[in-house]
């Protein structure tokens, strides 16, 4: 693993981080703030993009992250922010966060 592949991977870890942790809140807090919304999209738009800049070899030996689809949902994000559905990004945070978290420390824990 390159110096810049371990950098975007802690990125992505600490964007992990700080969407759970406006979200610890519950449902019904996330969903009637828009400052823990915006706080939750701008992370998830900076984990998104930082994805796309893992190395090609990096991307190809790890092919449990659905990188294609994260790269579709940044630009949807960032093209298509009327349509985001603020629902489907509390799904997103309670289904997918805690996956990318696990597969990005085991990538972290392989390259030691």
């Amino acid at each position: 693993m390159t110096r810049r592949d371990r950098a975007y991977l802690d990125h992505i870890q600490e964007c992990a981080r700080r969407i759970e942790e406006n979200a610890e809140s519950g449902r019904d807090a996330f969903l009637s703030s828009h400052t823990l919304q915006d706080a939750v999209l701008r992370n998830l738009q900076t984990l998104s993009e930082a994805t796309q800049r893992l190395s090609d070899t990096l991307k190809e030996s790890h092919t449990e992250i659905e990188l294609a689809q994260i790269a579709a949902f940044r630009n949807i994000l960032v093209h298509d922010y009327l349509g985001v559905d603020i629902e489907q990004i509390w799904q997103i945070i309670r289904r997918d966060i805690p996956k990318l978290k696990t597969a990005v420390i085991s990538m972290l824990s392989d390259s030691n």
